[in-house]
């Protein structure tokens, strides 16, 4: 199993200090140090005018970081593709996947907050039917030789051929899902997942669960299942005080970050996100000791190694680490990060042995 530096930028804080400039650069020191450390990839969040997160381009940062860097690989987490033009989202991310010589993994998204979209005046209704026409036509711009005519219910174009085509064919591939749809969705385009553990837990009852559905996707669909990834918020805690401390800073980020972002209005909430208001119901009645193995990596060293032998028993390939949540101090940030992969990476096989040896 392989470990990765995560983060969706939340500075969304009630009396914080921090400035979106600082904590981007925070950030993109973070993403390198985790190369230093021999981390597998670096996945930067995309948000927009401080809705929930602060980093509006991770294409940038990402380009910034493989000029400086040899063996991290660079994802998005995740690129909002309907509020992108596919023709521009393929050419960015093929251009990077070149320069970095082969090392792009591709995560996307429909995103979850109407206040991103409705500046770029996209229907966030539609959201579904844009983000699968969006995802097959930047696809068929990697994969198709010569140029490609395309002519769809949301983009109509002629005789367009991208350059530079990516590297690596294919560009690894991967759907972000909080709801069976999407799950669907990647097994149908023979897609990897990106599945958040709380979100699982809360809609489908676990990590499990969700790898069940997805590989079922996958066979109806005559795809092999792509590979399953996901996200945790990573917090040490040695001692009564460090668990209340940690519990509270995740307490904090849900309700303060998170649920004035996601749909919450029964009456202005689309179809397809229903299951949020579930989500937002649990999260603002939510306590300290409702944040088990399910949702947060909190603990010991040996704590969060056994909680991940399960996630690596229910099929996950990789995970991808939120270090930097809730307003962590940067210094902890990376002091926790080396923690991990002293003390917790080498119970796991993979490719962070064999960076670490040379």
């Amino acid at each position: 199993m392989e470990f990765g530096y995560f983060t969706l930028s939340d500075n969304h804080y009630v009396n914080n200090e921090r400035s979106a400039n600082q904590f981007v650069s925070d950030i993109t020191a973070e993403a390198l140090y985790a190369d230093e450390l021999g981390m597998h990839s670096a996945w930067i969040g995309e948000h927009h005018f401080n809705s929930l997160g602060v980093l509006s381009c991770p294409d940038l940062v990402l380009s910034y970081i493989a000029g400086q860097t040899k063996n991290i690989r660079l994802a998005p987490a995740v690129t909002v593709l309907p509020i992108h033009h596919p023709i521009r989202v393929a050419e960015q991310w093929a251009s990077l996947d070149l320069l970095s010589g082969g090392r792009v993994d591709f995560a996307t998204g429909r995103g979850y907050d109407r206040r991103e979209y409705e500046p770029f005046h996209i229907d966030f209704e539609d959201n579904m039917s844009i983000f699968v026409e969006g995802i097959e036509v930047v696809q068929r711009l990697w994969t198709e030789e010569g140029r490609i005519t395309h002519k769809g219910k949301h983009y109509d174009f002629e005789n367009v051929r991208i350059t530079p085509k990516p590297v690596q064919q294919p560009i690894p591939t991967y759907v972000a899902s909080f709801s069976q749809p999407s799950i669907e969705l990647a097994g149908r385009l023979g897609c990897g997942l990106v599945v958040a553990p709380f979100a699982a837990a809360m809609s489908f009852g676990g990590l499990q669960q969700v790898a069940d559905c997805f590989k079922e996707a996958s066979v109806k669909n005559d795809k092999k299942p792509g590979r399953m990834m996901c996200s945790y918020f990573t917090h040490f805690a040695d001692t009564p005080e460090q668990q209340a401390e940690q519990r509270a800073r995740m307490i904090r980020y849900y309700k303060e970050c998170v649920i004035p972002a996601v749909p919450n209005d029964p009456k202005n909430t689309p179809p397809s996100y229903r299951y949020f208001l579930d989500m937002v119901d649990k999260l603002s009645n939510i306590q300290p000791e409702d944040l088990t193995e399910n949702s947060v990596l909190i603990g010991s060293s040996q704590q969060i190694i056994d909680t991940l032998k399960k996630v690596e028993a229910a099929g996950i390939e990789e995970v991808i680490l939120y270090f930097n949540v809730g307003l962590k101090p940067h210094h902890q940030v990376k002091d926790e990060m080396a923690r991990f992969m002293d003390e917790v990476a080498p119970a796991f096989e993979g490719k962070h042995r064999q960076r670490k040896v040379a």
